[in-house]
């Protein structure tokens, strides 16, 4: 889009995409292991939260997540050398959309094994009705393919516009 935009000087014709992706968690590390981002491509089924994991999967992976036997501290600096218990109380921030120090005050002191149950039932109620909507949706192939070809037929118009438009600006017409 921004080469396209210099090379034919037609300042946002193609509008330059930004990322969705919020900085403060911008990457979920594994809950294996605390220095490698969370990954589907990864071995181990349990570094990874999936969207249509089931509700024993999610307890079930964030009980085996890697963490700390110390009790949970109520300052982030001592968390700067234990990734794993970092990224546990980054995803549980995120996800209950309070600040980490808001979080730390909360767990001070408690275990992890506390922290994991509390994260556990915010990830399903988040993550188990869409993996429920996936399973619907994807039971339904009729009703997918009258989506899809929706879709297609929408996005034929809007392609057949920009490229009459972009024929426009490269001379061919």
């Amino acid at each position: 889009a921004q080469k396209f935009n210099n090379d034919f000087k037609c300042k946002d014709f193609f509008p330059i995409p930004e990322p969705l992706i919020p900085k403060k968690i911008s990457r979920i590390m594994s809950l294996r292991d605390g220095t490698k981002k969370m990954s589907k491509s990864e071995d181990s089924d349990y570094s990874r939260i999936n969207l249509k994991d089931s509700a024993d999967d999610i307890v079930k992976k964030i009980k085996k997540a890697k963490s700390d036997s110390d009790a949970i501290p109520g300052d982030f600096k001592l968390l700067e050398r234990k990734p794993e218990a970092q990224n546990l109380i980054n995803i549980y921030s995120e996800i209950s959309n309070s600040k980490v120090d808001s979080v730390l005050k909360e767990m001070s002191g408690k275990n992890y094994s506390f922290l994991k149950d509390k994260l556990a039932d915010l990830l399903i109620s988040e993550i188990c009705p869409v993996g429920k909507e996936i399973n619907k949706l994807m039971g339904d192939k009729t009703h997918l393919k009258k989506i899809l070809k929706k879709g297609s037929e929408k996005a034929q118009i809007i392609a057949e516009e920009n490229l009459k438009n972009i024929r426009e600006k490269v001379g061919l017409i």
